[in-house]
């Protein structure tokens, strides 16, 4: 039995933790995406009524049947296995399942999924990859600006929009153009920080 002498100590710090587990999450999830979409065309319709779409997800043409009153939010999460967008309060009221169509926000919960039908949907899945984040991802990294993680899918994909929309000049401005997007664990400090540091990067992009 080795003794405590023979024990190397490892130091790890709060912001390795937090890259591996956004790699390792990316990296998990990027496969699924693919597979899902690939095959998307042949799953069964749902029930009810049903509808065919056609639209873009994270650049990739879509085709699906589907129920006629499904959510966006359920469309991602059970038909293309996009589980990024998480389903929080289910009212439109926490943020937490934002995503993008034709680059503008929306609450995908509360979005039908039959009106993306000729549009470019985004979800968290389609702005970066493990090997090269998002200047938003990394810089929610950088300012510790998750901790359960939640949220933060929505938080990112509200973060971009708000940048993109001009109204991250100031943290009054980010603060009230980011107030539908909620933290329960209360990182908005960091929140606040990273869109400051990664707003001049995309208004460059």
């Amino acid at each position: 039995m080795s003794g405590p002498h023979d024990r190397q100590s490892i130091e790890i710090t709060r912001r390795q933790v937090l890259e591996a587990g956004t790699i390792v999450t990316m990296s998990g999830m990027l496969p699924v995406a693919a597979e899902a979409q690939t095959s998307s065309s042949q799953l069964p319709p749902e029930n009810g009524s049903t509808v065919q779409v056609s639209f873009q997800i994270n650049g990739q043409p879509s085709t699906l049947e589907i129920d006629a009153r499904a959510s966006l939010l359920d469309m991602l999460r059970e038909r293309l296995g996009l589980v990024g967008a998480k389903k929080g309060c289910d009212h439109g009221q926490c943020g937490a399942c934002t995503v993008h169509i034709d680059g503008r926000r929306v609450a995908s919960c509360l979005t039908v999924a039959a009106k993306v039908d000729g549009r470019k949907v985004t979800t968290i899945e389609g702005i970066g990859s493990a090997d090269a984040l998002h200047p938003m991802q990394q810089a929610f990294i950088d300012h510790d600006a998750l901790q359960c993680g939640y949220c933060t899918p929505g938080q990112i994909m509200a973060a971009i929009a708000c940048v993109k929309e001009g109204h991250a000049s100031t943290p009054e401005d980010i603060r009230e153009y980011m107030s539908g997007n909620i933290c329960r664990c209360g990182a908005y400090v960091g929140i606040v920080a990273s869109i400051e540091q990664a707003a001049p990067q995309i208004e460059r992009g």
